[in-house]
């Protein structure tokens, strides 16, 4: 919390107005009557979402703010959202991965998500929003069945509960303010993630010992 307030002091202090900010769908857990599971994670998110309002009311510092669902993708290898990526580098390794939660969650592929958030310092702000952005709602049963597809000799598991976050927001109020900043089918974002991390590995890059 203390290097989002820097951030932001740094922002005001140099008159930048093209502030974009990671909150997480982890913050929906404190919106009011919530079903979701409270975390600490999501507090601070929530937290940093607070920052950045009175940014605003005090001293116009503009700011957008995304709250990711699960990405997912080359790069995406932390974190307990991750692990549908570590089940896909794991078949693309021939090494056996189990997968700890089932059920719904989004695709929102890594080169989607960093596309929006380029969006967000790509012109001068106003306020201080946040936007979900989840991309296309799939589960992980699907992800797990494609990716058997993808790798027939391949021992990849599920085991344990969904996870505690919503898996279907709505992208229509992210993409109405920020414009177009692409999109990527899930079918399309296992199959190219799957074909990187088996280049990587045919060029001796990532190893069986990557996988956690």
């Amino acid at each position: 919390m203390v290097g989002t307030v820097n951030v932001f002091e740094a922002a005001r202090q140099e008159g930048i107005r093209r502030v974009g900010y990671a909150s997480s769908i982890a913050a929906h857990s404190f919106f009011p009557d919530s079903p979701y599971l409270k975390t600490l994670y999501g507090a601070y998110k929530t937290c940093g979402e607070q920052i950045a309002a009175v940014y605003w009311q005090d001293w116009q510092v503009p700011s957008v703010g995304l709250r990711p669902s699960v990405v997912q993708g080359v790069g995406r290898d932390q974190g307990v959202t991750s692990k549908t990526t570590v089940a896909i580098q794991a078949a693309a390794l021939g090494v056996p991965y189990t997968v700890p939660f089932s059920g719904p969650v989004s695709f929102l592929h890594a080169g989607e998500v960093a596309s929006a958030f380029i969006q967000t310092a790509a012109r001068d702000g106003d306020g201080a929003p946040v936007f979900d952005i989840n991309g296309p709602a799939t589960t992980v049963e699907a992800i797990v069945n494609q990716v058997r597809t993808l790798a027939p000799d391949s021992n990849i598991a599920i085991d344990g509960d969904p996870l505690p976050f919503p898996a279907d927001l709505s992208d229509d109020p992210v993409r109405a303010h920020l414009g177009d900043y692409g999109s990527v089918d899930p079918a399309e974002g296992v199959e190219g993630t799957f074909l990187a991390f088996r280049a990587l590995a045919e060029e001796g890059r990532m190893v069986a010992s990557d996988i956690r």
